[in-house]
């Protein structure tokens, strides 16, 4: 029951002990332990300002980085439009240049088939010429090979030659 209800000398011996405990945890402990607090306290301090401050640069970034999206894609879209436009204008040009082909290409057909057809009406007209001259030859050999035909053959002639 002493504990419940303590003496006097015991209350004066605890305080004694509690006091001498005050004065060396004050000397020795509370410094190192307030320093320590505070230096806590300042880092927890600083590193909320830095959290905060990684948290405005990181909303910097999002609203630079959606900018520079944004950007990206309107760069692409006029390199499209212009490569659409590349791609166009080189179809024209080669459906240009193939017409043109195309035109010299049957002009050329047409001067072929034209010369070719020349040539064969002139081949044509001389093997008509060597034809007749066969037959002529054949025709005089017939009528020139008995000297009476020869005779009245070229008296005929001469008549003709004469009334010309």
């Amino acid at each position: 029951m002493q504990i419940v209800s303590p003496g006097l000398g015991l209350i004066f011996w605890m305080t004694i002990s509690f006091l001498i405990l005050f004065f060396v945890l004050k000397k020795f402990a509370w410094k190192p332990i307030v320093n320590a607090l505070n230096e806590r306290e300042k880092a927890i301090d600083i590193a909320l300002h830095s959290a905060e401050k990684a948290r405005e640069e990181m909303s910097s970034l999002k609203f630079s980085n959606e900018q520079l999206l944004r950007d990206a894609k309107d760069e692409r879209d006029a390199l499209m439009r212009d490569a659409r436009k590349v791609r166009d204008s080189i179809i024209e040009e080669a459906k240009g240049k193939a017409s043109q082909e195309a035109q010299r290409i049957v002009e050329n057909a047409k001067e072929s088939i034209q010369n070719e057809k020349m040539a064969a009406i002139t081949d044509l007209k001389n093997q008509v010429a060597d034809l007749s001259i066969e037959i002529a030859e054949k025709l005089l050999q017939q009528e020139l090979s008995e000297p009476n035909k020869q005779k009245s053959t070229i008296e005929k002639w001469l008549k003709d030659v004469k009334i010309n």
